[in-house]
């Protein structure tokens, strides 16, 4: 009974958020109440929550002042370095700038946290996808798909989660699986490249003022491909968001858009450079600290060190570097309070969400839905899939990551995955190996609230990002899976 009540809570939460039936709010908080009566434990439903917010408190205190922490980083101009050699390379080139987004999230996803990487990509690139008028859901399923390959760093999580579940070390498991997941990144910029193309193809190929072949005798815009849709009447996309108008939203770079610029961008100002026209993040926004870029630097890498090798709790050391952040670059009052102002409205939909997923998590653990459901899953693998477990594994890591928190399935799961592995003589390390697979459809589970960073900070409806999402990231961990198994890792 509780694994059909937990499968069908699941279903019901993805079917009503996609069909845009409800909020992922409301739903998270709803929908595994309403179960909870329906499986005769409403009497328990307050000390299911209660527990599940315990559970997931230090990860939204470690999301609100991280937000902050790496907010103020962007205001003051840590990345703008990174963000304009990627968009040097992207210029107005459609299939450039999805290219650019994949390898921008990738590179920043080496600090291990999917908000950070979330944070940094949307605010480089969000501008440059408005302009153009291209599908933003393209942006955040790319940038969820790099994360979620790039999360199996050792210090990501998931690979310490394995390596502690399986008292393993956690470079046995990681180093062997790099060229698996080497493949599966260069699946990733492969499929921004398909995704870029067809994003060229509807919007066309749009150039910067300055180039002779794309420019009218006025220096505006135009599409270069014939029948492509004049200024500011795009179509949308599959997935895009807003309308046709909203598309074409003003850029962050300073000075005033012509009234007739074309979707894509506004004119280049008297005393502004075309590549200045295209920057993602303002060149002269006055939150910026250029005489503190080396101290910015200088603790942003220290406080990663210091995350990586365990210090202190990961909530502390970004209340403390958030707190040491404002006080450096921003000592009056009136600026803190304005930083902070400015970005109170990601760390209350974050945090807001994550306390909401404590509610649907805390009913999930605490009815025993998890374990029935885990229970039921092992129990229906055929006895002669046995010597096959580490593909069982990999398999199973796609629904399970995504339905599933990674405490619940690195350490709930997996133990009981390796142990039936292990009497059919397949090693824990294939078994801890194969259940990384998962991750890159797992950044995308309504479960992680760093996606709620992504869509948040992207103005995506949760609903579109996950049916545009789902099948593109499960095909990347099929990848992975196929690429491991074809080396002899897995």
């Amino acid at each position: 009974m509780l694994t059909f009540l937990g499968f069908a809570m699941i279903a019901t939460f993805l079917v009503l958020i996609m069909m845009k039936k409800m909020s992922p709010m409301a739903a998270l908080v709803l929908i595994p109440a309403l179960f909870c009566v329906f499986a005769g434990k409403g009497a328990h439903l307050g000390d299911y929550v209660i527990d599940g917010v315990g559970k997931l408190a230090p990860t939204a205190a470690m999301l609100m002042f991280a937000i902050v922490y790496f907010g103020v980083m962007i205001d003051v101009g840590l990345f703008d370095p990174i963000v304009r050699g990627i968009l040097r390379f992207c210029k107005a080139d459609p299939m450039r700038v999805v290219v650019g987004t994949a390898v921008l999230a990738a590179i920043v996803s080496l600090d291990g946290d999917g908000s950070t990487t979330f944070m940094i990509t949307v605010s480089a690139m969000y501008p440059l996808y408005k302009r153009l008028g291209l599908s933003l859901v393209v942006m955040t399923g790319v940038a969820a798909t790099a994360n979620g390959v790039m999360n199996t760093l050792p210090w990501g999580g998931p690979t310490a989660r394995a390596a502690t579940a399986l008292k393993l070390d956690a470079a046995d498991i990681f180093v062997p699986m790099i060229p698996a997941l080497a493949v599966g990144l260069l699946f990733v910029f492969v499929l921004a490249y398909v995704l870029g193309v067809k994003e060229r193809r509807r919007v066309g190929m749009l150039a910067l003022p300055g180039s002779v072949e794309q420019e009218t005798a006025e220096g505006e815009l135009v599409a270069a491909a014939p029948g492509t849709a004049a200024a500011g009447t795009s179509t949308p996309g599959e997935g895009s968001t807003g309308s046709p108008a909203s598309t074409a939203a003003s850029a962050t770079a300073p000075g005033p858009a012509s009234a007739t610029a074309p979707r894509g961008g506004q004119g280049a100002g008297p005393d502004e450079t075309p590549e200045e026209g295209f920057q993602g993040l303002d060149p002269h926004r006055p939150t910026l600290r250029p005489r503190l870029y080396w101290f910015n630097a200088g603790l942003t890498v220290a406080l990663l060190t210091a995350m990586i090798m365990e210090l202190l709790p990961i909530p502390v050391l970004f209340l403390l570097g958030a707190a040491l952040a404002l006080t450096v670059n921003f000592p009056h009052m009136p600026d803190q309070k304005a930083r902070i102002a400015a970005h109170a409205d990601n760390v209350l939909n974050v945090a807001g969400m994550v306390f909401a997923a404590a509610v649907f998590t805390g009913v999930l653990t605490g009815t025993g839905m998890v374990k029935h459901m885990a229970d039921w899953l092992v129990g229906a693998i055929p006895e002669g899939m046995g010597p096959h477990m580490a593909l069982v594994t990999g398999l199973l890591s796609l629904p399970l990551t995504y339905f599933m928190s990674n405490d619940g399935f690195y350490f709930g799961v997996l133990p009981v995955l390796a142990e039936a592995g292990a009497a059919h003589g397949v090693s824990p390390l294939e078994i801890a190996r194969a259940s990384l697979v998962g991750q890159a459809l797992h950044m995308s589970s309504p479960l992680v609230p760093a996606v709620y960073v992504l869509v948040g900070m992207a103005k995506v409806e949760f609903g579109d990002h996950t049916r545009f999402t789902v099948k593109w990231a499960a095909l990347t961990s099929l990848v992975v899976l196929g690429a491991g198994m074809l080396f002899g890792i897995i």
